[in-house]
C-alpha cells in the first residue's frame, strides 16, 4: 500500500452543540459556567453535563449534549439522520463556517435562542499537530483518504486535514458514517495520500 501515510485513532462524534457565552447565558442564566463530565480527544474540549433541546421545522431532538468550552459563535452539529428528524437540510461544512447554513431553535432551562444559522453536518476530518503534518508531508486544508480495515471496510474520500498547535491526532466522523462501517471511538484507521 504505497500511498499509506499513517494510522490514526477514531473519534465518533454524536450530535452536539457548541455555544457562545451570550447564548449560554440566555439558555442557562447569567454568568453560567458549563460543568465538564468527560474530556474529549482534542485538548481542552469536554462533554458538558448540560444539554439543550433542538427544535426544527419538523421535529425535536431532546437532551443534546453541549461541548465546552464556549466559542465565539454557536454551532449545531448533526448527522444526516438527525437532520431528517428535525427537518433541516444543512451543508457539509468545516466547523465554524456558517454562511448559507440553516438555523434552529435551542431551548434551555432558563431561555430560548433562535439561531439564524449555524446548523451543519461536519466535514469528516483529521486533527493533527504541525509536526505530524510536516512529518507526513501534509498541510492544513489538504484532502486525504481514510481506509477502514474491518468486515465492513471502506475508503472515505474527501477527508479534511486540520492542523493546529492545540490538536490531538484523531479522525472525526459522525455517527451515520461510523455505523455504516462499524467504527467506534478509539478504533484505528489508515490515512492514504
Amino acid at each position: 500500500m504505497d500511498n499509506f501515510l499513517l494510522e490514526v485513532p477514531v473519534g465518533v462524534s454524536g450530535r452536539h452543540v457548541h455555544l457562545s457565552k451570550e447564548h449560554l447565558n440566555i439558555l442557562f442564566g447569567n454568568d453560567y459556567e458549563l460543568t465538564p463530565i468527560k474530556d474529549l480527544g482534542q485538548p481542552g474540549q469536554y462533554a458538558a453535563k448540560e444539554t439543550v433541546t433542538i427544535i426544527g421545522p419538523k421535529g425535536i431532538l431532546e437532551k443534546v449534549r453541549i461541548i465546552g468550552p464556549t466559542r465565539s459563535a454557536s454551532q449545531v452539529e448533526l448527522s444526516k439522520t438527525d437532520c431528517f428528524k428535525v427537518g433541516v437540510n444543512p451543508p457539509v461544512r468545516d466547523s465554524g463556517v456558517h454562511e448559507g447554513s440553516p438555523g434552529c431553535i435551542l431551548v434551555g432551562p432558563e431561555g430560548v435562542v433562535k439561531l439564524e444559522k449555524g446548523v451543519i453536518i461536519a466535514s469528516r476530518h483529521i486533527h493533527m499537530l504541525p509536526e505530524d503534518a510536516e512529518k507526513y508531508g501534509l498541510k492544513d486544508k489538504d484532502m486525504v483518504k481514510v481506509k477502514v480495515d474491518n468486515e465492513r471496510g471502506l475508503v472515505f474520500e474527501n477527508v479534511l486535514v486540520r492542523v493546529s498547535t492545540t490538536s490531538g491526532l484523531e479522525f472525526h466522523i459522525d455517527t451515520d458514517e461510523a455505523n455504516a462501517c462499524l467504527l467506534k471511538t478509539n478504533d484505528s484507521v489508515k490515512v492514504l495520500r
